[in-house]
Protein backbone atom coordinates (compact mmCIF):
# COMPACT_ATOMS: atom_id res chain seq x y z
CA UNK A 1 0.00 0.00 0.00
CA UNK A 2 0.93 3.63 -0.46
CA UNK A 3 1.71 5.64 2.69
CA UNK A 4 0.50 8.82 0.97
CA UNK A 5 -2.86 8.98 2.73
CA UNK A 6 -5.05 12.01 2.16
CA UNK A 7 -7.18 13.18 5.08
CA UNK A 8 -5.75 10.69 7.58
CA UNK A 9 -6.05 13.30 10.34
CA UNK A 10 -9.77 13.69 9.60
CA UNK A 11 -10.53 9.97 9.93
CA UNK A 12 -12.05 8.46 13.02
CA UNK A 13 -9.70 6.47 15.22
CA UNK A 14 -11.47 3.29 14.15
CA UNK A 15 -10.96 4.06 10.45
CA UNK A 16 -7.30 4.84 11.07
CA UNK A 17 -6.90 1.49 12.78
CA UNK A 18 -8.50 -0.34 9.85
CA UNK A 19 -6.12 1.34 7.44
CA UNK A 20 -3.07 0.54 9.60
CA UNK A 21 -4.23 -3.07 9.87
CA UNK A 22 -4.46 -3.40 6.09
CA UNK A 23 -1.18 -1.55 5.43
CA UNK A 24 0.89 -3.62 7.88
CA UNK A 25 -0.94 -6.94 7.64
CA UNK A 26 -1.88 -6.95 11.33
CA UNK A 27 -3.76 -9.78 13.03
CA UNK A 28 -6.76 -9.52 15.33
CA UNK A 29 -4.39 -10.08 18.24
CA UNK A 30 -2.32 -7.13 17.03
CA UNK A 31 -5.44 -4.99 16.94
CA UNK A 32 -6.27 -5.96 20.52
CA UNK A 33 -2.76 -4.87 21.53
CA UNK A 34 -3.67 -1.30 20.57
CA UNK A 35 -5.89 -1.20 23.66
CA UNK A 36 -3.57 -3.27 25.83
CA UNK A 37 -2.41 -1.76 29.10
CA UNK A 38 0.75 -3.04 30.72
CA UNK A 39 -0.08 -4.96 33.92
CA UNK A 40 1.38 -3.55 37.10
CA UNK A 41 3.42 -6.68 37.79
CA UNK A 42 5.04 -6.41 34.35
CA UNK A 43 5.80 -2.73 34.94
CA UNK A 44 7.19 -3.59 38.37
CA UNK A 45 9.64 -6.01 36.78
CA UNK A 46 10.77 -3.41 34.24
CA UNK A 47 11.86 -0.64 36.65
CA UNK A 48 12.04 -0.10 40.41
CA UNK A 49 9.49 1.36 42.84
CA UNK A 50 6.59 1.22 40.37
CA UNK A 51 3.29 2.78 41.46
CA UNK A 52 1.47 3.34 38.14
CA UNK A 53 1.84 3.27 34.35
CA UNK A 54 2.10 6.46 32.31
CA UNK A 55 -0.17 6.96 29.29
CA UNK A 56 1.40 8.60 26.24
CA UNK A 57 -0.54 9.09 23.00
CA UNK A 58 0.77 7.27 19.94
CA UNK A 59 0.10 8.65 16.47
CA UNK A 60 1.07 7.65 12.93
CA UNK A 61 3.28 9.67 10.60
CA UNK A 62 2.13 9.13 7.04
CA UNK A 63 3.55 9.79 3.56
CA UNK A 64 7.00 8.27 4.14
CA UNK A 65 8.88 6.58 1.34
CA UNK A 66 12.40 5.49 2.29
CA UNK A 67 14.72 3.71 -0.13
CA UNK A 68 11.76 2.95 -2.37
CA UNK A 69 9.56 1.47 0.36
CA UNK A 70 6.52 3.06 1.98
CA UNK A 71 6.21 3.25 5.77
CA UNK A 72 3.64 4.18 8.36
CA UNK A 73 5.65 5.31 11.38
CA UNK A 74 4.38 5.23 14.99
CA UNK A 75 5.34 8.26 17.08
CA UNK A 76 4.69 8.75 20.80
CA UNK A 77 5.01 12.13 22.55
CA UNK A 78 2.96 14.78 24.31
CA UNK A 79 3.67 17.75 22.02
CA UNK A 80 1.03 18.69 19.43
CA UNK A 81 1.95 19.43 15.80
CA UNK A 82 4.98 17.10 15.70
CA UNK A 83 3.24 14.13 14.02
CA UNK A 84 1.43 16.45 11.60
CA UNK A 85 4.64 18.32 10.76
CA UNK A 86 6.58 15.10 10.22
CA UNK A 87 3.90 13.75 7.87
CA UNK A 88 3.89 17.07 6.01
CA UNK A 89 7.67 17.01 5.64
CA UNK A 90 7.53 13.50 4.20
CA UNK A 91 4.83 14.59 1.75
CA UNK A 92 7.06 17.35 0.37
CA UNK A 93 9.79 14.75 -0.26
CA UNK A 94 7.59 12.52 -2.43
CA UNK A 95 7.38 10.93 -4.97
CA UNK A 96 11.06 9.87 -4.74
CA UNK A 97 11.12 10.03 -0.96
CA UNK A 98 14.16 9.65 1.24
CA UNK A 99 17.38 7.92 0.31
CA UNK A 100 19.17 6.64 3.40
CA UNK A 101 22.12 4.49 4.43
CA UNK A 102 23.35 3.21 7.77
CA UNK A 103 26.86 1.94 8.48
CA UNK A 104 27.66 -1.27 10.37
CA UNK A 105 26.49 -1.53 14.00
CA UNK A 106 29.87 -0.73 15.54
CA UNK A 107 30.02 0.47 19.15
CA UNK A 108 32.85 1.31 21.56
CA UNK A 109 33.47 -0.02 25.02
CA UNK A 110 36.05 1.69 27.23
CA UNK A 111 38.34 0.33 29.95
CA UNK A 112 39.97 3.02 32.09
CA UNK A 113 43.42 2.01 33.34
CA UNK A 114 45.17 3.96 36.09
CA UNK A 115 48.46 3.52 38.01
CA UNK A 116 50.05 2.28 34.79
CA UNK A 117 53.74 1.53 35.61
CA UNK A 118 54.99 1.99 32.04
CA UNK A 119 52.35 3.24 29.55
CA UNK A 120 54.42 2.68 26.38
CA UNK A 121 55.23 -0.88 27.41
CA UNK A 122 51.57 -1.44 28.36
CA UNK A 123 50.40 -0.40 24.88
CA UNK A 124 52.78 -2.85 23.23
CA UNK A 125 51.64 -5.71 25.50
CA UNK A 126 47.98 -4.95 24.74
CA UNK A 127 48.54 -5.04 20.98
CA UNK A 128 50.78 -8.12 21.17
CA UNK A 129 47.85 -9.90 22.84
CA UNK A 130 45.09 -8.24 20.83
CA UNK A 131 43.78 -11.45 19.27
CA UNK A 132 43.52 -13.19 22.64
CA UNK A 133 41.68 -10.21 24.17
CA UNK A 134 39.20 -10.19 21.26
CA UNK A 135 38.74 -13.97 21.51
CA UNK A 136 38.06 -13.69 25.24
CA UNK A 137 35.53 -10.94 24.67
CA UNK A 138 33.71 -12.95 22.01
CA UNK A 139 33.22 -15.92 24.33
CA UNK A 140 30.64 -13.76 26.12
CA UNK A 141 28.17 -13.91 23.21
CA UNK A 142 27.66 -17.05 21.16
CA UNK A 143 24.97 -15.24 19.20
CA UNK A 144 27.27 -12.48 17.97
CA UNK A 145 30.08 -14.93 17.29
CA UNK A 146 27.78 -17.11 15.18
CA UNK A 147 26.89 -14.02 13.12
CA UNK A 148 30.55 -13.09 12.53
CA UNK A 149 29.90 -10.04 14.70
CA UNK A 150 31.26 -9.24 18.16
CA UNK A 151 34.56 -7.64 19.19
CA UNK A 152 36.50 -6.57 16.09
CA UNK A 153 39.41 -4.32 17.05
CA UNK A 154 41.23 -2.53 19.86
CA UNK A 155 42.32 1.10 20.14
CA UNK A 156 44.36 2.70 22.93
CA UNK A 157 44.85 6.36 23.85
CA UNK A 158 45.90 8.58 26.75
CA UNK A 159 43.45 10.68 28.74
CA UNK A 160 44.60 12.69 31.78
CA UNK A 161 47.59 10.42 32.50
CA UNK A 162 45.42 7.33 32.19
CA UNK A 163 45.43 4.65 29.51
CA UNK A 164 42.06 4.07 27.86
CA UNK A 165 41.52 0.79 26.03
CA UNK A 166 38.68 0.83 23.51
CA UNK A 167 37.09 -2.35 22.18
CA UNK A 168 35.22 -1.75 18.92
CA UNK A 169 32.34 -4.22 18.82
CA UNK A 170 29.80 -5.12 16.12
CA UNK A 171 26.57 -5.56 18.06
CA UNK A 172 24.44 -6.51 15.00
CA UNK A 173 20.73 -5.82 15.66
CA UNK A 174 21.15 -5.08 19.37
CA UNK A 175 21.48 -1.66 20.95
CA UNK A 176 24.54 -3.23 22.54
CA UNK A 177 24.90 -1.87 26.08
CA UNK A 178 24.62 -5.11 28.04
CA UNK A 179 26.87 -7.29 25.91
CA UNK A 180 29.55 -4.58 25.60
CA UNK A 181 29.70 -4.06 29.35
CA UNK A 182 29.86 -7.82 29.91
CA UNK A 183 32.77 -8.15 27.49
CA UNK A 184 34.68 -5.28 29.09
CA UNK A 185 34.35 -6.66 32.59
CA UNK A 186 35.47 -10.10 31.41
CA UNK A 187 38.70 -8.98 29.68
CA UNK A 188 39.71 -6.22 32.10
CA UNK A 189 41.39 -8.63 34.54
CA UNK A 190 43.61 -10.04 31.81
CA UNK A 191 44.53 -6.54 30.64
CA UNK A 192 45.47 -5.66 34.23
CA UNK A 193 47.83 -8.67 34.26
CA UNK A 194 49.41 -7.61 30.97
CA UNK A 195 49.98 -3.98 31.96
CA UNK A 196 50.39 -4.06 35.75
CA UNK A 197 47.71 -1.34 35.89
CA UNK A 198 44.40 -1.14 37.71
CA UNK A 199 41.07 -0.82 35.89
CA UNK A 200 38.43 1.61 37.02
CA UNK A 201 35.47 2.20 34.68
CA UNK A 202 34.53 -0.55 32.22
CA UNK A 203 31.61 0.86 30.29
CA UNK A 204 30.24 1.33 26.79
CA UNK A 205 30.24 4.76 25.16
CA UNK A 206 27.00 6.28 23.91
CA UNK A 207 28.91 8.26 21.29
CA UNK A 208 28.85 6.02 18.22
CA UNK A 209 31.13 7.66 15.66
CA UNK A 210 31.34 4.35 13.76
CA UNK A 211 27.57 3.77 13.77
CA UNK A 212 26.29 6.65 11.63
CA UNK A 213 23.23 7.05 9.40
CA UNK A 214 22.79 9.30 6.38
CA UNK A 215 19.52 10.46 4.81
CA UNK A 216 18.85 12.66 1.77
CA UNK A 217 15.72 14.17 0.22
CA UNK A 218 14.73 16.57 -2.52
CA UNK A 219 11.93 18.95 -1.55
CA UNK A 220 9.95 20.41 -4.46
CA UNK A 221 11.06 24.01 -4.96
CA UNK A 222 7.95 24.91 -6.98
CA UNK A 223 5.62 23.86 -4.16
CA UNK A 224 7.73 25.61 -1.56
CA UNK A 225 8.40 28.80 -3.51
CA UNK A 226 11.89 30.14 -4.05
CA UNK A 227 11.69 32.62 -1.21
CA UNK A 228 10.90 29.83 1.26
CA UNK A 229 13.70 27.67 -0.17
CA UNK A 230 16.19 30.50 0.29
CA UNK A 231 14.95 31.26 3.79
CA UNK A 232 15.30 27.62 4.88
CA UNK A 233 18.91 27.60 3.63
CA UNK A 234 19.53 30.86 5.50
CA UNK A 235 18.03 29.38 8.67
CA UNK A 236 20.36 26.38 8.46
CA UNK A 237 23.34 28.69 7.98
CA UNK A 238 22.19 30.63 11.04
CA UNK A 239 22.37 27.38 13.05
CA UNK A 240 25.93 26.76 11.82
CA UNK A 241 27.14 29.99 13.41
CA UNK A 242 24.95 30.39 16.50
CA UNK A 243 24.89 27.75 19.24
CA UNK A 244 21.61 29.02 20.67
CA UNK A 245 19.90 28.47 17.33
CA UNK A 246 21.75 25.19 16.67
CA UNK A 247 20.49 23.73 19.95
CA UNK A 248 16.86 24.40 19.04
CA UNK A 249 17.48 23.30 15.45
CA UNK A 250 18.73 19.89 16.64
CA UNK A 251 15.97 19.65 19.25
CA UNK A 252 13.53 19.77 16.34
CA UNK A 253 15.30 16.82 14.73
CA UNK A 254 15.07 14.87 17.97
CA UNK A 255 11.36 15.72 18.32
CA UNK A 256 10.76 13.22 15.54
CA UNK A 257 13.42 10.65 16.37
CA UNK A 258 12.64 10.51 20.10
CA UNK A 259 8.94 10.03 19.40
CA UNK A 260 9.64 6.92 17.29
CA UNK A 261 12.10 5.61 19.88
CA UNK A 262 9.53 6.07 22.63
CA UNK A 263 6.86 4.25 20.59
CA UNK A 264 9.26 1.31 20.20
CA UNK A 265 10.69 1.51 23.75
CA UNK A 266 14.23 2.20 22.62
CA UNK A 267 16.57 4.31 24.73
CA UNK A 268 15.89 7.86 23.56
CA UNK A 269 18.15 9.35 26.30
CA UNK A 270 21.12 7.52 24.82
CA UNK A 271 20.21 8.80 21.36
CA UNK A 272 19.90 12.36 22.65
CA UNK A 273 23.38 12.20 24.22
CA UNK A 274 24.78 10.55 21.09
CA UNK A 275 23.37 13.12 18.67
CA UNK A 276 24.31 16.20 20.67
CA UNK A 277 27.84 14.93 21.41
CA UNK A 278 28.32 14.18 17.70
CA UNK A 279 27.09 17.67 16.84
CA UNK A 280 29.78 19.04 19.18
CA UNK A 281 32.86 17.27 17.81
CA UNK A 282 34.01 20.27 15.78
CA UNK A 283 32.07 22.93 17.71
CA UNK A 284 28.34 22.55 18.21
CA UNK A 285 26.34 22.86 15.01
CA UNK A 286 23.32 21.52 13.10
CA UNK A 287 23.04 17.85 12.16
CA UNK A 288 21.31 18.72 8.88
CA UNK A 289 22.38 20.67 5.83
CA UNK A 290 20.42 22.33 3.02
CA UNK A 291 21.28 23.63 -0.44
CA UNK A 292 19.51 24.44 -3.70
CA UNK A 293 19.96 22.43 -6.91
CA UNK A 294 20.05 23.82 -10.45
CA UNK A 295 16.26 23.46 -10.78
CA UNK A 296 15.55 25.41 -7.61
CA UNK A 297 14.65 22.38 -5.49
CA UNK A 298 15.69 22.26 -1.86
CA UNK A 299 18.17 19.47 -1.13
CA UNK A 300 18.20 18.35 2.50
CA UNK A 301 20.52 15.89 4.18
CA UNK A 302 21.28 14.61 7.66
CA UNK A 303 24.26 12.79 9.12
CA UNK A 304 23.55 11.45 12.58
CA UNK A 305 24.86 8.63 14.78
CA UNK A 306 22.08 6.16 15.55
CA UNK A 307 22.41 3.24 17.96
CA UNK A 308 19.15 1.32 18.23
CA UNK A 309 18.13 -2.25 18.73
CA UNK A 310 15.47 -4.47 17.23
CA UNK A 311 16.22 -7.41 19.53
CA UNK A 312 16.36 -7.70 23.29
CA UNK A 313 15.48 -5.30 26.07
CA UNK A 314 12.17 -3.50 26.39
CA UNK A 315 11.62 -3.72 22.62
CA UNK A 316 10.70 -7.37 23.19
CA UNK A 317 8.97 -7.10 26.56
CA UNK A 318 6.37 -4.49 25.63
CA UNK A 319 3.53 -5.67 23.41
CA UNK A 320 2.90 -2.15 22.12
CA UNK A 321 6.59 -1.66 21.28
CA UNK A 322 6.56 -4.90 19.29
CA UNK A 323 3.37 -3.76 17.55
CA UNK A 324 5.02 -0.47 16.57
CA UNK A 325 7.90 -2.39 14.98
CA UNK A 326 5.43 -4.63 13.17
CA UNK A 327 3.52 -1.64 11.79
CA UNK A 328 6.78 -0.38 10.28
CA UNK A 329 7.73 -3.92 9.16
CA UNK A 330 11.31 -3.34 10.32
CA UNK A 331 13.72 -6.16 9.48
CA UNK A 332 16.81 -5.06 11.43
CA UNK A 333 18.64 -2.28 13.24
CA UNK A 334 20.25 -0.74 10.16
CA UNK A 335 16.87 -0.40 8.44
CA UNK A 336 15.42 1.06 11.63
CA UNK A 337 18.27 3.59 11.73
CA UNK A 338 17.45 4.74 8.17
CA UNK A 339 13.83 5.27 9.22
CA UNK A 340 14.89 7.33 12.23
CA UNK A 341 17.28 9.52 10.24
CA UNK A 342 14.59 10.13 7.61
CA UNK A 343 12.10 11.08 10.31
CA UNK A 344 14.65 13.48 11.81
CA UNK A 345 15.22 15.13 8.42
CA UNK A 346 11.48 15.38 7.70
CA UNK A 347 10.80 16.87 11.12
CA UNK A 348 13.60 19.42 10.78
CA UNK A 349 12.51 20.43 7.28
CA UNK A 350 8.91 20.91 8.43
CA UNK A 351 9.99 23.07 11.37
CA UNK A 352 12.25 25.23 9.21
CA UNK A 353 9.55 25.60 6.55
CA UNK A 354 7.07 26.78 9.18
CA UNK A 355 9.59 29.17 10.71
CA UNK A 356 10.64 30.57 7.34
CA UNK A 357 7.07 30.88 6.07
CA UNK A 358 4.14 31.64 8.37
CA UNK A 359 5.98 31.30 11.69
CA UNK A 360 6.01 28.35 14.04
CA UNK A 361 3.09 29.36 16.24
CA UNK A 362 0.37 29.50 13.61
CA UNK A 363 -0.03 25.78 13.04
CA UNK A 364 1.26 24.73 16.44
CA UNK A 365 -1.25 26.77 18.43
CA UNK A 366 -4.18 25.58 16.32
CA UNK A 367 -3.32 22.01 17.20
CA UNK A 368 -2.59 23.01 20.80
CA UNK A 369 -6.05 24.59 21.13
CA UNK A 370 -7.65 21.23 21.95
CA UNK A 371 -5.21 20.68 24.83
CA UNK A 372 -6.02 24.11 26.23
CA UNK A 373 -9.75 23.42 25.91
CA UNK A 374 -9.38 20.17 27.87
CA UNK A 375 -7.26 21.87 30.54
CA UNK A 376 -9.98 24.49 30.94
CA UNK A 377 -12.61 21.79 31.56
CA UNK A 378 -14.10 21.01 28.15
CA UNK A 379 -15.26 17.44 27.58
CA UNK A 380 -16.75 15.42 24.74
CA UNK A 381 -18.06 17.39 21.76
CA UNK A 382 -17.38 20.64 23.62
CA UNK A 383 -13.61 20.24 23.08
CA UNK A 384 -13.78 20.89 19.32
CA UNK A 385 -16.30 23.72 19.79
CA UNK A 386 -14.11 25.52 22.30
CA UNK A 387 -10.95 24.96 20.23
CA UNK A 388 -12.69 26.16 17.08
CA UNK A 389 -14.01 29.29 18.76
CA UNK A 390 -10.55 30.19 20.13
CA UNK A 391 -9.08 29.80 16.65
CA UNK A 392 -11.78 32.06 15.19
CA UNK A 393 -11.08 34.66 17.85
CA UNK A 394 -7.33 34.28 17.30
CA UNK A 395 -7.03 34.03 21.05
CA UNK A 396 -5.83 30.58 22.06
CA UNK A 397 -5.45 30.79 25.82
CA UNK A 398 -6.70 29.22 29.03
CA UNK A 399 -8.65 32.39 29.92
CA UNK A 400 -10.39 32.43 26.53
CA UNK A 401 -11.21 28.73 26.82
CA UNK A 402 -12.81 29.21 30.27
CA UNK A 403 -14.86 32.10 28.98
CA UNK A 404 -16.13 30.09 25.97
CA UNK A 405 -16.97 27.08 28.16
CA UNK A 406 -18.98 29.27 30.53
CA UNK A 407 -20.79 30.79 27.57
CA UNK A 408 -21.70 27.36 26.14
CA UNK A 409 -22.84 26.02 29.50
CA UNK A 410 -24.67 29.23 30.34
Amino acid sequence: MDSLIHGFHNMSIEDRRKLIKEFSGLTEEDMETMDYRMPMDAAGNMIENVYTVMDYPVGIATNFRINGRDYLIPMSLEEPSVVAACSNGAKYARPVGFTAYSTASLMRGEIELYNVPDPDYAIIKIFQNKEKILEMANTRSRTLSSMNAGAKSIEVHYVNNELIVNLVIDVADAMGANIINTMLEYVSGYIEELTGAKSNLRIMSNLTTERVTYAYAKFDGKKLGQETVDRIIMANEFAKHDIYRATTHNKGIMNGIDAVLLATMNDFRAQEANAHAYASINGYGPLTDYRKDADGNLIGSIKIPVAVGTVGGATKTSRKAMLAMKIMKISGSTEFATVLASVGLAQNFAALRALADEGIQSGHMKLHARNIAIAAGATGDMIEKVAGEMILRKNISYTAAKEIIEKIRG
